[in-house]
């Protein structure tokens, strides 16, 4: 569980985080959402220690980052698992050593140790043949899961995503946030994912927090969102044509099933 207590983030006088306050649970897909240059990303950031929060605490099952020392924060860093917008696969790597290597940085292991490692870590998301291909000879959505297999090749207790349907499919993209679910759900990780995509929200939002202008405006589920009365979420939600025939359906289904 990752737990944030009245977070503030300024930039030259400017806020970017409001006293935030939020629980991000385990063994389920947490998802920030929100509009561009709502404070998400810096949130994300903030949680993951590549900025410092101005005041508040982010606790990891308890231990709070912002008091951590440089060791203390390496060694916390080493439970977690980072699925990047672009994949960041290192083109001249072939796919297995792609895995590989966080194994190689972090674990005082054989060789043949870490590639059993590595090879279960592809099997499991389902490129068992792809180890010695390089990343441009596969397609993007190969690419996204060669990355989630790198992400958990350590036995990650936190799994931070950014974007990860980022550019792909909306089919692909389904297939993606399937994997992380089930993957959560399998290591009982607490996976934090930011997004734009309200695909996702629909089908593996369990838990969802809104940023608006750097404040918490809202936190739910998927089953939660279409019927808030938050009006900034509606506005977000809404946006689309698709959602808003959705909430219409749903509304006289309801009007229909009282009269």
């Amino acid at each position: 569980m990752v737990e944030i207590k009245h977070l503030y983030k300024s930039f030259e006088g400017r806020m970017v985080l409001n006293d935030i306050n939020a629980v991000f649970e385990s063994g389920k897909t947490n998802l920030i959402i929100g509009r561009s240059g709502s404070g998400k990303t810096v949130l994300i950031k903030d949680i993951i220690g590549l900025l410092r929060p101005d005041k508040g605490e982010i606790l990891y099952d308890g231990r709070d980052l912002t008091s951590m020392d440089k060791h203390e924060l390496n060694m916390l860093r080493r439970e977690m698992g980072m699925l990047f917008q672009g994949s960041a696969l290192f083109d001249s790597m072939t796919v297995l050593e792609n895995v590989t290597f966080p194994l190689d940085m972090f674990l005082m292991q054989s060789s043949k140790e870490k590639l059993k490692r590595a090879q279960f870590c592809l099997d499991r998301v389902n490129l068992s043949e792809a180890g010695n291909l390089y990343p441009s000879e596969i397609s993007g959505g190969m690419m996204k899961r060669a990355a989630i297999a790198r992400a958990i090749a350590l036995n990650p207790k936190y799994l931070f995503c950014d974007e990860p349907n980022s550019g792909l499919d909306p089919k692909t993209s389904l297939l993606i946030d399937d994997l992380i679910h089930d993957i959560t759900k399998e290591y009982n990780m607490t996976t934090i994912i930011n997004t734009h995509d309200m695909n996702s929200v629909m089908n593996i939002g369990e838990n969802i927090i809104f940023i608006k202008e750097g404040v918490k405006e809202w936190q739910g589920n998927k089953d939660e969102v279409i019927t808030s009365n938050n009006q900034a979420l509606s506005d977000f939600i809404f946006a689309s044509d698709l959602f808003r025939k959705v909430k219409e359906v749903e509304e006289n289904e309801l009007l229909e099933g009282k009269s």
